[in-house]
């Protein structure tokens, strides 16, 4: 049942959650038929040991009025219609708890498997399948005989269980002869019961063994190959290359911002080997000094290079240029550089014969 990879590989990598969900939405899911038939056969037989006695009433009350009135019936075609649809209609009560039980069975028993789903997809017509070649080459599919190996299995187990449980009692049906026919029906009722009770067991445990089974080849089948889980990640992702493009297009746009605030720099500290961060602060409308460009080794030269050209002071620290590195553009400077900041920017003041005040 392994799907057929378009692409070609062995299929060893697990599938994705999109995969997963592209097969639910084709409702191709884990569900094993066997858990419907042992779920069906063991309820109904649980169900039958509490309805029987009120359905043996219901029978028996409605076979006692149909004799009681047989003698005044008169057979018309009006008469045979009436009494085949009151017929009908008393029988249909009689079993309408068992159809309703059917139906909630088969319904639960798929939820349990795959929980609740409803797609249009199974339903939709397949044209492929009525092709006569494909059609026969599924006939001897890997599917199909291990679906003939299980109902051969199941129908060997069933009749070596009745077999044995009928073999095991023999010798109490013969001493049968002479008794009751009520002790009779009593025998063959509980031999019956016991047989059926072990072929609930029997069917629950293929069920479970199945269950296992139909789960395991599902995620076979939805496994996928290393090519495949690629092209699904550019679908979902986007394609890495056109993700680099634009990284580096928003990095270099990011880059061209951040030239264009140097020029508003108060001072540029640097670490002579590699790193310069422009520090900006106007005491009216700051409380601390921000960081308006940083950069390593061209930008960090580029930096130095646009505050040359706009007369910006460049103080070297190599200490404090990489501790001011960290600051996140936009962001005020940590209390911490508080002290050396305001230094610095107190000597760049001096040195301009501004009389403005540094930050304290």
């Amino acid at each position: 049942m392994a799907e057929e990879s378009s692409s070609g590989g062995e299929k060893t990598e697990a599938p994705s959650t999109k995969r997963r969900e592209d097969f639910r939405k084709k409702g191709q899911v884990a569900q094993s038929k066997e858990v419907q038939t042992a779920s069906l056969f063991t309820i109904i037989l649980i169900f039958w040991l509490f309805y029987l006695p009120t359905f043996w009433k219901g029978l028996t009350s409605l076979l006692f009025s149909i004799w009681q009135s047989a003698g005044e019936y008169t057979i018309t075609s009006s008469s045979t219609i009436h009494l085949a649809v009151f017929l009908l209609k008393e029988t249909g009560l009689l079993l309408a708890p068992l159809f309703i039980l059917v139906l909630i069975i088969g319904f639960f028993s798929s939820v349990f498997q795959f929980g609740w789903l409803l797609t249009p997809t199974p339903l939709m017509p397949d044209f492929s399948k009525l092709d006569p070649i494909k059609g026969f080459g599924r006939f001897f599919s890997k599917k199909s005989m291990i679906e003939v190996i299980k109902s051969i299995l199941k129908v060997v187990l069933v009749g070596y269980i009745a077999y044995s449980t009928v073999f095991n009692n023999f010798d109490q049906a013969l001493i049968l002869t002479d008794t009751s026919i009520g002790t009779i029906l009593s025998f063959l009722g509980k031999t019956a019961g016991l047989i059926l009770a072990k072929v609930c067991a029997v069917l629950i445990l293929i069920a479970f063994l199945d269950f296992l089974f139909v789960k395991w080849e599902m995620e076979e089948k939805m496994k996928m190959t290393k090519q495949e889980l690629k092209e699904e990640s550019k679908e979902s992702e986007g394609d890495p290359h056109l993700k680099a493009q634009i990284r580096s297009i928003q990095q270099e746009m990011a880059r061209k911002r951040m030239m264009a605030d140097v020029p508003s720099a108060d001072v540029i500290v640097t670490n002579p080997t590699h790193i310069s961060v422009a520090i900006r602060y106007d005491s009216e409308e700051m409380e601390s000094p921000v960081v308006v460009a940083k950069g390593a080794d061209f930008i960090a030269m580029r930096i130095r290079e646009i505050g040359r050209q706009h007369e910006i002071p460049l103080i070297e620290n190599p200490p404090v240029a990489r501790l001011l590195h960290e600051v996140d553009i936009g962001k005020s400077i940590p209390e911490d550089l508080f002290k050396v900041i305001a230094e610095i920017l107190a000597h760049v003041y001096s040195l301009k014969g501004n009389n403005i005040t540094p930050p304290r």
